[in-house]
């Protein structure tokens, strides 16, 4: 599933080119989604409006319109937005085609159909279902040591748990959880409740760190996940922990462990993270 460096780089190479196109039409080949598509909602209030910017909230994309609409896109876990010149026969997973001239089409293709697309306005964005439960971002201010502290108090359940919850932070999934919690040395099952101020201060430094150098290196491409020029991310070169289960840890030479938390794969090193 992309995450947060994988959306943001999507972001970044559609704000590069998408600014001032207009969207001249909207072609629906698929609206059951994850949500079904509201077909005449989006050529009411798509169709005819001027981009003027693309924004991030946690894994949502927010494509800004003239003069207050917005545009929002949910990859889910195979999503993909393909930007480029237009093409002569759809491929079987492009749901949703937006027309932005002769020489340019965005295209929405989903395998497994989990990714959305709705639209929604600027002044209603923070109370919408899908937004007014979200925690900070982890690369503001507002993600701290101090924050995390305060929402960890009387809170006992694991700390990998704890980071992937979207009400707490948005936007650390399961790869850089580990990660983080590897740079920070910081055992995944350890109780939130008695962690203190440094080791959540060095969390909190290791997760805008690990966060940052995914988005350099344009995401991490395991599977699916391309940009939207369709390049491949680089990020899984830099894995420490992730998918390296019986591989020498860097620090000890012990060998990272594999455990399941929440359903999901968490590596770590049994010595270092202690």
């Amino acid at each position: 599933m992309p995450e947060l460096p994988e959306v943001e780089t999507i972001r970044q190479g559609l704000l590069r080119r998408l600014v001032d196109h207009e969207i001249i039409g909207v072609r629906v080949r698929q609206p059951n989604l994850r949500e079904k598509v509201e077909v005449d909602m989006l050529l009411t209030n798509v169709v005819g409006r001027s981009i003027v910017g693309v924004e991030r909230r946690a894994k949502y994309l927010l494509m800004q319109l003239r003069p207050e609409g917005i545009l929002v896109f949910h990859l889910g876990m195979t999503g993909r937005l393909w930007l480029g010149k237009p093409v002569a026969q759809d491929a079987p997973h492009d749901h949703l085609v937006f027309h932005l001239g002769p020489d340019l089409e965005l295209r929405f293709h989903d395998t497994r159909r989990f990714g959305m697309c709705f639209y929604t306005t600027t002044k209603e964005l923070p109370e919408h279902p899908r937004f007014r439960h979200l925690g900070p971002e982890p690369l503001s201010p507002d993600f701290s040591g101090p924050y995390l502290e305060e929402r960890a108090r009387g809170l006992w359940k694991p700390v990998k748990n704890f980071l992937m919850d979207a009400s707490v932070v948005v936007g650390v999934g399961n790869i850089y959880a580990s990660e983080a919690l590897f740079a920070a040395r910081v055992h995944p099952k350890r109780e939130v409740g008695r962690l203190r101020r440094p080791q959540w201060d060095r969390l909190c430094g290791a997760i805008k760190d690990v966060l940052q150098a995914a988005i350099d290196a344009h995401g991490t491409s395991f599977s699916d996940y391309v940009d939207s020029d369709g390049r491949r991310g680089d990020f899984q070169n830099q894995l420490l922990v992730y998918g390296r289960e019986g591989a020498p840890c860097v620090r000890d030479g012990h060998p990272i462990r594999r455990m399941i938390q929440a359903g999901r794969s968490t590596f770590y090193c049994s010595r270092c993270q202690r």
